[in-house]
């Protein structure tokens, strides 16, 4: 029987959502083994005075197999 356990995390980009995402991954990889999948629980975006989007925020929730 496998026990997954549920992580959540924070990343940030200022090229997109996706990058923010695969960089969040990508450093959570570092320390937790055995990483099944991930969603986007949150997306955020800060802006500039104009309106214009400077960095994406995701909030993720990363699963992955207990040993």
């Amino acid at each position: 029987m496998a026990v997954a356990k549920i992580i959540e995390l924070n990343a940030s980009s200022k090229t997109s959502m996706e990058d923010a995402v695969k960089s969040g991954l990508k450093k959570c990889a570092e320390s937790v083994k055995n990483i099944k999948g991930a969603w986007v629980n949150e997306i955020k975006v800060v802006t500039d005075d104009d309106g214009t989007v400077t960095e994406w925020r995701v909030n993720l929730r990363v699963s992955f197999i207990v040993e």
